[in-house]
Protein backbone atom coordinates (compact mmCIF):
# COMPACT_ATOMS: atom_id res chain seq x y z
CA UNK A 1 0.00 0.00 0.00
CA UNK A 2 2.55 2.51 0.79
CA UNK A 3 4.41 1.54 -2.53
CA UNK A 4 1.31 2.44 -4.17
CA UNK A 5 0.37 5.47 -2.91
CA UNK A 6 4.17 6.88 -2.59
CA UNK A 7 4.78 7.88 -7.10
CA UNK A 8 0.89 9.55 -6.37
CA UNK A 9 1.93 11.56 -3.59
CA UNK A 10 4.78 12.57 -5.49
CA UNK A 11 2.83 13.64 -8.67
CA UNK A 12 0.49 15.45 -6.31
CA UNK A 13 3.43 17.31 -5.03
CA UNK A 14 4.92 17.78 -8.40
CA UNK A 15 2.26 20.67 -9.72
CA UNK A 16 3.05 22.91 -6.18
CA UNK A 17 6.90 22.89 -6.52
CA UNK A 18 7.00 23.83 -9.86
CA UNK A 19 4.38 26.41 -8.98
CA UNK A 20 6.34 27.91 -6.37
CA UNK A 21 9.21 27.80 -8.64
CA UNK A 22 7.20 29.98 -11.51
CA UNK A 23 6.71 32.85 -8.86
CA UNK A 24 9.99 33.63 -7.71
CA UNK A 25 10.89 35.63 -11.07
CA UNK A 26 7.81 37.15 -10.99
CA UNK A 27 8.79 38.80 -7.40
CA UNK A 28 12.09 39.68 -8.89
CA UNK A 29 10.94 41.00 -11.82
CA UNK A 30 8.01 43.17 -9.87
CA UNK A 31 11.25 44.41 -7.18
CA UNK A 32 13.18 45.34 -10.32
CA UNK A 33 10.81 47.26 -12.03
CA UNK A 34 10.12 49.01 -8.30
CA UNK A 35 13.76 49.64 -7.87
CA UNK A 36 13.75 50.91 -11.53
CA UNK A 37 10.80 53.38 -10.75
CA UNK A 38 12.24 54.87 -7.73
CA UNK A 39 16.17 55.53 -9.51
CA UNK A 40 13.91 57.33 -12.10
CA UNK A 41 12.27 59.18 -9.95
CA UNK A 42 15.22 59.96 -7.88
CA UNK A 43 17.40 60.98 -11.40
CA UNK A 44 14.32 63.42 -12.88
CA UNK A 45 14.45 65.25 -9.34
CA UNK A 46 17.99 65.54 -9.30
CA UNK A 47 18.28 66.94 -12.72
CA UNK A 48 15.30 69.17 -12.53
CA UNK A 49 16.69 70.75 -8.72
CA UNK A 50 20.11 71.40 -10.48
CA UNK A 51 18.19 73.03 -13.40
CA UNK A 52 16.02 74.96 -10.89
CA UNK A 53 19.28 76.17 -8.74
CA UNK A 54 21.38 77.08 -11.34
CA UNK A 55 18.37 79.34 -12.72
CA UNK A 56 18.06 80.65 -9.61
CA UNK A 57 21.67 81.48 -10.10
CA UNK A 58 21.53 82.42 -13.34
CA UNK A 59 18.87 85.55 -11.90
CA UNK A 60 21.16 86.38 -9.60
CA UNK A 61 24.59 87.33 -11.66
CA UNK A 62 21.71 88.09 -14.48
CA UNK A 63 20.64 91.19 -11.53
CA UNK A 64 24.35 91.64 -10.34
CA UNK A 65 26.07 92.63 -13.91
CA UNK A 66 22.69 95.23 -14.50
CA UNK A 67 21.41 98.18 -13.30
CA UNK A 68 17.91 96.26 -12.96
CA UNK A 69 16.59 97.89 -8.89
CA UNK A 70 14.42 94.63 -9.02
CA UNK A 71 14.94 92.02 -6.02
CA UNK A 72 15.47 88.98 -7.02
CA UNK A 73 12.42 87.76 -6.39
CA UNK A 74 10.76 89.46 -8.43
CA UNK A 75 12.19 88.26 -11.46
CA UNK A 76 10.20 85.04 -13.80
CA UNK A 77 13.48 83.96 -13.66
CA UNK A 78 14.21 83.11 -10.39
CA UNK A 79 10.51 81.90 -9.40
CA UNK A 80 10.55 79.50 -12.61
CA UNK A 81 13.62 78.27 -10.81
CA UNK A 82 11.74 78.16 -7.51
CA UNK A 83 8.59 76.10 -9.25
CA UNK A 84 11.09 73.63 -10.77
CA UNK A 85 12.76 73.21 -6.95
CA UNK A 86 9.79 72.32 -5.61
CA UNK A 87 8.59 69.83 -8.68
CA UNK A 88 12.22 68.38 -7.70
CA UNK A 89 11.93 67.70 -4.67
CA UNK A 90 8.49 65.97 -4.96
CA UNK A 91 10.17 63.39 -7.68
CA UNK A 92 13.03 63.07 -5.20
CA UNK A 93 9.93 62.37 -1.93
CA UNK A 94 8.26 60.02 -4.44
CA UNK A 95 11.16 57.71 -5.21
CA UNK A 96 11.41 56.82 -1.85
CA UNK A 97 8.41 54.86 -1.54
CA UNK A 98 9.33 52.81 -4.70
CA UNK A 99 13.06 51.85 -4.12
CA UNK A 100 15.54 51.25 -0.63
CA UNK A 101 17.31 53.83 0.86
CA UNK A 102 20.82 52.14 -0.28
CA UNK A 103 19.39 52.98 -3.63
CA UNK A 104 17.98 56.05 -3.36
CA UNK A 105 20.03 58.00 -1.70
CA UNK A 106 23.54 57.82 -3.98
CA UNK A 107 21.76 58.89 -7.13
CA UNK A 108 22.48 62.17 -5.53
CA UNK A 109 25.37 62.64 -7.81
CA UNK A 110 23.28 62.76 -10.59
CA UNK A 111 22.84 66.95 -9.34
CA UNK A 112 26.45 67.03 -8.73
CA UNK A 113 27.24 65.71 -12.59
CA UNK A 114 24.28 68.14 -13.87
CA UNK A 115 25.37 71.17 -11.96
CA UNK A 116 28.97 70.90 -13.89
CA UNK A 117 27.11 70.02 -16.88
CA UNK A 118 24.91 72.78 -16.67
CA UNK A 119 27.27 75.30 -15.04
CA UNK A 120 29.37 75.32 -17.94
CA UNK A 121 27.16 75.13 -20.72
CA UNK A 122 24.34 77.31 -19.44
CA UNK A 123 25.71 79.61 -17.23
CA UNK A 124 29.51 79.93 -19.22
CA UNK A 125 31.46 79.77 -16.14
CA UNK A 126 34.80 80.83 -17.03
CA UNK A 127 37.76 78.49 -16.32
CA UNK A 128 41.84 79.27 -16.85
CA UNK A 129 44.13 77.02 -18.79
CA UNK A 130 46.37 75.88 -16.58
CA UNK A 131 43.19 74.83 -14.19
CA UNK A 132 41.24 72.73 -17.26
CA UNK A 133 42.79 69.26 -16.45
CA UNK A 134 41.81 69.22 -12.72
CA UNK A 135 38.73 71.28 -12.97
CA UNK A 136 37.01 69.79 -16.30
CA UNK A 137 39.02 66.76 -17.24
CA UNK A 138 39.36 64.93 -14.08
CA UNK A 139 35.48 66.35 -13.50
CA UNK A 140 34.37 64.36 -16.22
CA UNK A 141 35.97 61.47 -15.31
CA UNK A 142 34.62 61.18 -11.85
CA UNK A 143 31.05 61.73 -13.97
CA UNK A 144 31.35 58.98 -15.75
CA UNK A 145 32.27 56.69 -13.05
CA UNK A 146 29.37 58.03 -11.66
CA UNK A 147 27.01 57.61 -14.68
CA UNK A 148 28.30 53.56 -14.41
CA UNK A 149 28.13 53.36 -10.86
CA UNK A 150 24.81 54.47 -10.86
CA UNK A 151 23.70 52.08 -13.61
CA UNK A 152 25.45 48.76 -11.47
CA UNK A 153 23.24 50.52 -8.36
CA UNK A 154 20.47 50.02 -10.46
CA UNK A 155 20.92 46.76 -12.18
CA UNK A 156 22.50 45.30 -9.24
CA UNK A 157 20.87 47.22 -5.88
CA UNK A 158 18.65 45.70 -3.02
CA UNK A 159 15.67 44.06 -3.89
CA UNK A 160 13.77 44.60 -0.37
CA UNK A 161 10.51 45.68 -1.05
CA UNK A 162 8.12 45.62 2.78
CA UNK A 163 5.20 47.60 2.53
CA UNK A 164 4.95 50.54 4.67
CA UNK A 165 2.27 49.96 6.99
CA UNK A 166 1.72 51.89 10.39
CA UNK A 167 2.33 48.74 11.68
CA UNK A 168 5.30 47.67 9.92
CA UNK A 169 7.12 51.08 10.68
CA UNK A 170 6.50 50.50 14.70
CA UNK A 171 7.85 47.01 14.42
CA UNK A 172 10.91 48.40 13.29
CA UNK A 173 11.30 51.29 15.19
CA UNK A 174 11.19 48.95 18.55
CA UNK A 175 13.56 46.87 17.39
CA UNK A 176 16.90 46.38 18.82
CA UNK A 177 18.91 47.01 15.69
CA UNK A 178 17.29 50.44 15.26
CA UNK A 179 17.07 51.24 18.82
CA UNK A 180 20.96 50.37 19.02
CA UNK A 181 21.46 52.77 15.72
CA UNK A 182 19.35 55.33 17.56
CA UNK A 183 21.59 55.44 20.98
CA UNK A 184 24.54 55.86 19.06
CA UNK A 185 23.40 58.67 17.02
CA UNK A 186 22.16 60.48 19.93
CA UNK A 187 25.20 60.40 22.17
CA UNK A 188 27.61 61.06 18.85
CA UNK A 189 25.63 64.16 17.87
CA UNK A 190 25.71 65.49 21.67
CA UNK A 191 29.16 64.92 21.46
CA UNK A 192 29.87 66.89 18.26
CA UNK A 193 27.01 69.32 19.53
CA UNK A 194 28.88 69.88 22.41
CA UNK A 195 32.17 70.28 21.07
CA UNK A 196 30.73 72.89 18.12
CA UNK A 197 29.02 74.89 20.94
CA UNK A 198 31.06 75.40 23.36
CA UNK A 199 34.46 74.41 22.19
CA UNK A 200 33.89 76.61 19.11
CA UNK A 201 35.22 73.50 16.98
CA UNK A 202 34.14 75.30 13.70
CA UNK A 203 35.65 72.09 11.76
CA UNK A 204 33.70 71.71 8.21
CA UNK A 205 34.10 67.52 9.46
CA UNK A 206 32.33 68.58 13.25
CA UNK A 207 29.35 71.00 11.57
CA UNK A 208 28.74 68.48 8.16
CA UNK A 209 28.92 65.48 10.43
CA UNK A 210 26.03 67.11 12.38
CA UNK A 211 24.09 67.76 9.34
CA UNK A 212 24.87 63.97 8.10
CA UNK A 213 23.51 62.27 11.39
CA UNK A 214 20.55 64.77 11.08
CA UNK A 215 20.33 63.85 7.46
CA UNK A 216 20.04 59.83 7.92
CA UNK A 217 16.89 60.23 10.10
CA UNK A 218 15.09 62.63 7.52
CA UNK A 219 15.63 60.16 4.56
CA UNK A 220 14.21 57.34 7.29
CA UNK A 221 11.52 59.41 8.05
CA UNK A 222 10.59 60.47 4.41
CA UNK A 223 10.59 56.62 3.65
CA UNK A 224 8.79 56.24 6.03
CA UNK A 225 6.28 58.87 5.19
CA UNK A 226 6.07 58.35 1.58
CA UNK A 227 5.71 54.84 1.55
CA UNK A 228 2.59 55.50 3.89
CA UNK A 229 0.68 57.62 1.97
CA UNK A 230 1.63 55.22 -1.18
CA UNK A 231 -0.21 52.72 0.71
CA UNK A 232 -2.81 54.60 1.52
CA UNK A 233 -3.41 55.50 -2.28
CA UNK A 234 -3.26 52.15 -2.95
CA UNK A 235 -6.50 51.89 -0.91
CA UNK A 236 -4.86 51.09 2.85
CA UNK A 237 -5.66 53.91 4.74
CA UNK A 238 -2.55 54.34 7.03
CA UNK A 239 -2.80 58.34 7.77
CA UNK A 240 -5.00 57.13 11.16
CA UNK A 241 -1.88 55.84 12.67
CA UNK A 242 -0.12 57.92 15.34
CA UNK A 243 3.32 56.94 13.89
CA UNK A 244 2.29 58.75 10.56
CA UNK A 245 2.38 61.69 12.28
CA UNK A 246 5.53 61.67 14.36
CA UNK A 247 7.60 60.81 11.47
CA UNK A 248 6.33 63.91 9.46
CA UNK A 249 7.02 66.19 12.46
CA UNK A 250 10.60 64.31 12.71
CA UNK A 251 10.87 64.89 8.87
CA UNK A 252 10.12 68.73 9.18
CA UNK A 253 12.20 69.24 12.50
CA UNK A 254 15.16 67.43 11.11
CA UNK A 255 15.25 69.37 7.51
CA UNK A 256 15.13 72.56 9.61
CA UNK A 257 17.56 71.78 12.08
CA UNK A 258 19.95 70.53 8.42
CA UNK A 259 19.19 73.96 6.36
CA UNK A 260 20.61 75.87 9.74
CA UNK A 261 23.76 74.21 10.15
CA UNK A 262 24.42 73.97 6.34
CA UNK A 263 23.65 77.84 6.53
CA UNK A 264 26.53 78.34 9.06
CA UNK A 265 28.83 76.01 6.94
CA UNK A 266 28.26 78.09 3.81
CA UNK A 267 29.58 80.99 6.06
CA UNK A 268 32.72 79.69 6.74
CA UNK A 269 33.79 77.23 4.15
CA UNK A 270 33.54 77.35 0.20
CA UNK A 271 30.69 75.52 -1.46
CA UNK A 272 32.50 73.26 -3.31
CA UNK A 273 34.15 71.87 0.22
CA UNK A 274 30.74 71.27 1.59
CA UNK A 275 29.09 69.55 -1.39
CA UNK A 276 31.88 66.80 -1.55
CA UNK A 277 32.26 66.61 2.31
CA UNK A 278 28.61 66.47 2.65
CA UNK A 279 28.05 64.18 -0.07
CA UNK A 280 30.05 61.39 1.44
CA UNK A 281 28.93 61.92 4.99
CA UNK A 282 25.40 62.06 4.29
CA UNK A 283 25.29 59.24 2.08
CA UNK A 284 27.34 56.72 4.69
CA UNK A 285 24.98 57.89 7.58
CA UNK A 286 22.12 57.55 5.13
CA UNK A 287 22.26 54.21 3.91
CA UNK A 288 23.47 53.51 7.51
CA UNK A 289 20.24 54.51 8.57
CA UNK A 290 18.57 52.52 6.01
Amino acid sequence: MEGGNSPNLQLQQLPLATAAVSVQPHTDSFSYKENLIGALLAIFGHLVISIALNLQKYSHIRLAGSKDPRAYFKTKTWWCGLVLLVLGELGVFSSYAFAPLSLIVPLSAVSVIASAIIGIIFIKEKWKPKDFLRRYVLSFVGCGLAIVGTYLLITFGPNSHEKMTGENITRHLVSWPFLLYMLVEIIVFCLLLYFYKEKKANYIVVILLLVALLGSMTVVTVKAVAGMIVVSIQGNLQLDYPIFYIMLVCMIATAIFQATFLAQASQLYDSSQIASTGYILSTTAAITAG
